[in-house]
């Protein structure tokens, strides 16, 4: 009942943000264009805030989504303009290595014993030099981009608004369904949360704690590529310098949705939510004509609050 009653709250968070900003900007804001806008925005954000559920669950944090978002365009643009791959080629080899990003940064944290932090700040600016080397220090156009690749977050013809939402949207919704499904209904799911509240105590029940510790970042790093495949559908070329500071956007969302920064609490549905609404104040905020640097002041403000609240929640606990 505390979990729905949390979801009911940040429902309604979001509803009275984009009532307000509807008052403010009542031409385009509260339109329907605008409203799929949001939730294509939305889509890169919260594949990434799936993967970082369950990082967050676990104990630990990754700091290196925006670069390997970053790197996974490289890699899709590099496969698809300079190997002449075909599209599904090019998106699995971009996923996987995503996963592979999470895979080095699981291993930095177990067998090297380096904490979260440290060994995903050090990947984060491995990855970008790597995202950087692959391109030569600049983007990579293609020339032919498959139409199914481009359309995932393209916005959707008059003939086809029945749908509502790109397929990117949908592969949002059922990956997250899968992702909630696995938290709160398998065995891995159950041990993340168990470790993720007393890992001691986990170990000596005899859990797996380091392998669900390196199982948890390559899921993330998966979510992190799929979020890179969305990115690179929007934009249709590989750039090394983009999607700087989204790990923020991606946390905040998380720890907004509910999940604590000291582990073994935290929901997919609330991420997801929590990601709706970092969109929603982004795009309110464009709207209105708040500069960028206001902006920024804004998430930052944003992740203290959500940090407070946290911290203030696990007091009480």
């Amino acid at each position: 009942m505390k979990r729905y009653a949390s979801l009911l709250i940040l429902i309604f968070a979001w509803v009275v943000l984009f009532g307000i900003f509807s008052v403010l900007v009542p031409n385009s804001f509260p339109t329907q264009s605008n409203i799929e806008t949001i939730a294509r925005q939305t889509a890169i954000v919260g594949f990434a805030a799936i993967g970082m559920t369950y990082i967050i669950i676990r104990g630990a944090i990754d700091l290196s989504v925006g670069s390997a978002v970053a790197f996974v365009t490289v890699v899709i643009a590099w496969m698809l303009q300079v190997r002449h791959a075909d599209g599904v080629t090019a998106a699995l080899v971009g996923i996987l290595l995503g996963g592979v990003c999470g895979l080095a940064n699981g291993l930095m944290v177990t067998k090297l014993r380096v904490s979260p932090f440290i060994a995903t700040l050090a990947s984060m600016l491995i990855i970008r030099g790597a995202a950087k080397g692959l391109g030569n220090e600049q983007k990579i156009d293609v020339d032919k981009c498959p139409g199914w690749l481009e359309n995932l977050l393209a916005r959707l013809p008059k003939a086809e608004s029945w749908k509502l939402f790109p397929p990117g949207i949908w592969l949002l919704i059922g990956m997250a369904v899968a992702a909630a499904w696995l938290l709160r209904s398998s065995v891995f799911g159950r041990n993340v949360v168990a470790a993720g509240s007393n890992e001691d105590a986990a170990y000596l029940a005899g859990l797996s704690v380091k392998r669900d510790m390196v199982l948890v970042f390559v899921l993330g790093g998966l979510f992190t590529g799929l979020a890179g495949l969305m990115q690179f559908s929007r934009l249709t070329v590989g750039d090394p310098t983009v999607a700087v500071g989204l790990e923020l956007d991606v946390i905040a969302a998380v720890v907004i949705g509910g999940a604590s920064l000291t582990g073994g609490q935290g929901s997919i549905a609330g991420s997801l939510i929590g990601a709706l609404i970092m969109t929603t104040i982004k795009s309110g905020a464009n709207q209105v004509g708040l500069p960028n640097w206001v902006q920024e002041i804004a998430t930052g403000l944003i992740i203290v609050i959500a940090v407070t609240v946290d911290s203030l929640r696990t007091r009480k606990a």
